[in-house]
């Protein structure tokens, strides 16, 4: 290989690396499809299923008062029932991040008759981007406004292996 071609073929290699995923954030799966997602608040758990059989098994951080169903915005709690996951976000501001449906119409409604907002934007994510909300998250547990975390590893392998239209299970 002569000189011009030799760097030619280095540079078209660099910009390829640099346009990869350096950080690791990004991960592949191969195994068995999620089918369904359960929580079990209670023992701050959460599984990812294919069919009956446990993929694979996370601790879980809650909202910062998980006893109860959400019912209003503000309240700290972590929504009971059926959802689904419905959308991605790579630029959370937390370690990746994986949308729920909730608010569903029967939320809803229970809120407004209460005259108050459901809240809304619930997820499972990782830890806070932000040094000083991590570092204070480490120390703490059920330290979100509603949400489900896990660690940053763990979200990575999680966003790898939940696609959308996946149905969450909250359970008490």
């Amino acid at each position: 290989m002569d000189r011009r071609a030799f760097a030619a073929s280095a540079a078209a290699s660099l910009a390829l690396a640099a346009c990869s995923d350096q950080s690791g954030k990004f991960q592949n799966y191969h195994g068995p499809r999620v089918t369904s997602v359960v929580v079990n608040k209670g023992a701050r758990h959460m599984y990812l299923l294919n069919n009956n059989d446990i993929l694979r098994k996370y601790k879980v951080d809650l909202g910062f008062a998980p006893r109860g169903h959400k019912r209003i915005e503000g309240d700290g709690k972590t929504p009971e029932g059926q959802y689904w996951i419905n959308r991605r976000n790579p630029n959370s501001a937390f370690h990746l991040s994986l949308g729920i449906s909730y608010p569903n119409a029967q939320d809803i409604a229970k809120a407004r008759a209460l005259g108050k907002s459901p809240g809304g934007e619930i997820f499972i994510h990782g830890q806070p981007n932000i040094l000083r909300d991590r570092k204070r998250a480490e120390r703490a547990s059920d330290w979100t406004a509603g949400c489900i975390a896990v660690k940053n590893g763990e979200m990575e392998e999680i966003y790898a292996m939940i696609k959308n239209g996946i149905p969450i299970f909250l359970n008490a």
